[in-house]
């Protein structure tokens, strides 16, 4: 028989495109949102959709029975992924549903696979801007901390032979193509908005801070690759990057040149305003990620540059 995946938050923005990549193989693929993921065209897999609000009582359980794999991509992202400390509703679902869903790996016979989708700001800030897993964790902000607390009770279920947790840190994904089913509500996308519309385009201080950019199709590859080989990453977390921190204002100027390419209009302004006071310690350290650890083990490799990347994103947004 084939092996059952399980996709929690298969209708999102990095859930809906990992369900694409796993509906191209000889799988079983059960796909769970809150609404009806959309299910992927000329799919290998055998697919279920299943439309569910995982915190109710009973309903984790019934999503995930039978799971060989889950991929578990569930995280709060009301007003984007700023969380006020204290907020039962995120904490609920950033990390009671991790907690639950332990408690219902627990009745299985066997260990599932579990992949879990985390981020590099768990580390908090650092002394040097290269970062690869081994650094101390210390988060800055409650959503960090709660993806942190979440990630630690899979390596402690793992330890105790419950599942096999695989935790991704992702840096910023971005990324939309013509086979996208959700909108993509990073940085990039937001900039490429807002050129089309003619608006300007704002960076906090002079845009020399500096991020490592993923496409999303190379985030996909990475969960697969993660799936291939959980019996030599599972109990630890793996950090996913190009390698290649890339300064905002550079990047916000190649939209801005991309939009005007598409457009025929000059390219939309790009201009520094202050840090708004929301703005968290970890929005002006500079970031690149050595995903060298990962690599060793699964052979995954970026290859979307940033360039391509942002054409694509360019081109599916203004249609």
């Amino acid at each position: 028989m084939r092996p059952l995946v399980v996709v929690l938050g298969a209708s999102g923005f990095i859930g809906s495109a990992v369900a694409r990549a796993l509906a191209r193989q000889p799988v079983r693929l059960r796909l769970v949102a809150r609404r009806p993921a959309p299910s992927p065209v000329d799919p290998v897999a055998d697919i279920e959709v299943c439309a569910a609000d995982l915190t109710a009582p009973g309903v984790l359980a019934g999503a995930v029975a039978g799971a060989d794999t889950i991929v578990h991509l569930v995280a709060y992202t009301e007003g984007g992924w700023r969380v006020a400390d204290g907020d039962a509703v995120a904490e609920r679902i950033n990390v009671g549903l991790v907690r639950d869903l332990i408690d219902v790996l627990a009745g299985f016979d066997r260990a599932p696979a579990v992949l879990f989708a985390g981020t590099d700001t768990q580390v908090g800030l650092t002394a040097h801007d290269r970062i690869d897993g081994t650094e101390p964790d210390r988060p800055r902000c409650a959503y960090s901390r709660h993806k942190l607390t979440a990630e630690t009770l899979l390596k402690r279920a793992t330890a105790a032979g419950v599942l096999r947790a695989v935790s991704l840190r992702l840096p910023t994904v971005y990324g939309h193509g013509p086979d996208s089913t959700a909108d993509d509500r990073g940085v990039v996308a937001f900039m490429v908005r807002r050129a089309l519309a003619g608006h300007d385009l704002t960076m906090w201080n002079d845009g020399s801070v500096r991020r490592d950019f993923v496409y999303i199709d190379d985030v996909t590859a990475a969960f697969t690759a993660a799936a291939a080989h959980v019996e030599a990453l599972a109990g630890a977390h793996w950090l996913i990057g190009t390698g290649t921190g890339e300064p905002l204002g550079k990047v916000f100027t190649a939209i801005a040149e991309l939009v005007a390419r598409h457009t025929g209009r000059p390219p939309a302004p790009v201009v520094s305003i202050p840090p708004p006071p929301h703005a968290e310690p970890t929005d002006l350290k500079s970031v690149e990620i050595d995903s060298t650890a990962f690599r060793t083990v699964t052979g995954w490799q970026p290859r979307i540059p940033l360039h391509e990347g942002l054409r694509r994103t360019v081109t599916a947004i203004a249609g």
